[in-house]
């Protein structure tokens, strides 16, 4: 059995957040770093594909265009192993907040959608902790492109542009995110993921955010 269906036993809390770039989960979770702090908590913050270990020779291949779907998923997956070992686990054994962005439902959702067999995925990541707190934002794939192409354009492997979806990167990017976004709806009930709109405030969202926290630590009998 996957740990990811099963409650973890350290002494810690680990919340996440998923969502596609654009969907402003990364905010969220920035300010819920910040006001945990300031309330006195330990908190350790951590991203996806950030590992010393392997990040750079994922950067590398992505640069080269030379990622196959499967070979995509397996760097991350080594990725995320290494950060489970080197950050959150000893993270949460000590008793810190551990504050993800993004978890191992990134890989389910990114990966599926690049075709890349769905137990396959589970099964790789069958190792991964399940969080206290999982938070899906919400978004619609036009939404999203908007607030990015404020900044910059869509990147390559963002787009989908790897799985020949059009020529065009815009119309590619709205077909694969709208495929990712449909893998994360599925998730929402076979994880547990709470999902939030992510076109509602960022006060709005950081105080239910907040609320949803709160009533873990209570639980965990840590008032805050």
């Amino acid at each position: 059995m996957s740990k990811l269906t099963e409650k973890h036993n350290y002494k810690g809390i680990l919340v996440c957040v998923e969502g596609i770039d654009g969907s402003g989960k990364s905010t969220q979770l920035v300010l819920l770093r910040d006001w945990l702090k300031s309330t006195g908590h330990d908190v350790i913050f951590t991203e996806w594909n950030s590992s010393e270990l392997i990040s750079q020779t994922t950067k590398l291949a992505k640069k080269k265009n030379m990622l196959s779907p499967r070979t995509f998923s397996l760097l991350h997956a080594v990725d995320f192993a290494d950060r489970l070992k080197q950050v959150i686990d000893p993270a949460l054994k000590a008793g810190f907040i551990v504050l993800a962005d993004r978890y191992a439902y990134t890989a389910f959702a990114r990966d599926v959608a690049r075709g890349v067999d769905p137990q396959w995925v589970r099964n790789v990541y069958n190792f991964a902790i399940k969080p206290d707190l999982a938070i899906y934002f919400d978004i619609e794939p036009k939404d999203a492109m908007e607030r990015i192409c404020s900044n910059r354009a869509p990147k390559f492997y963002e787009a989908g542009m790897d799985l020949k979806l059009s020529n065009d990167p815009y119309e590619s990017y709205l077909i694969f995110q709208g495929r990712v976004i449909k893998e994360y709806q599925k998730m929402v009930n076979e994880f547990g993921l709470i999902k939030l709109d992510a076109m509602d405030s960022i006060h709005s969202k950081q105080v239910r955010i907040r609320e949803m926290l709160k009533e873990v630590l209570n639980n965990r009998g840590v008032n805050i």
